[in-house]
């Protein structure tokens, strides 16, 4: 089992690199697509937005707390953005402030 394991690793780890090298072996002597210019600019937003209708997609908006939590937290990951454009520092603020509230202020 162990070396199952371990070879499981190992082959996952070698996809990725060879994943991430592949696009500049591509593209290293040939001008890339306009196609994959697009996707490169709008592909991150698109699945940013995906990823908050996920988010929200099961909250019961006529049980307390209404969404609030998640409400509240989605403003303040946006403001922390906005205010420092730190990805992470916006991303960790929004759970840490989401984990407190759910855990902290809501009644059990």
């Amino acid at each position: 089992m162990t070396l199952h394991v371990l070879l499981s690793i190992c082959i996952a780890g070698v996809v990725t690199v060879f994943v991430r090298v592949l696009p500049f072996l591509f593209f290293r002597k040939r001008e890339v697509p306009g196609v994959i210019r697009y996707l490169e600019g709008h592909l991150p937003p698109m699945v940013m937005i995906i990823l908050v209708v996920y988010s929200i997609r099961n909250i019961q908006w006529t049980v307390f707390p209404h969404g609030i939590p998640v409400i509240a937290g989605m403003i303040l990951v946006t403001a922390l953005h906005l205010w420092k454009k730190n990805p992470l520092l916006s991303i960790f603020g929004g759970t840490v402030f989401y984990m407190a509230v759910i855990q902290l202020a809501l009644p059990s």
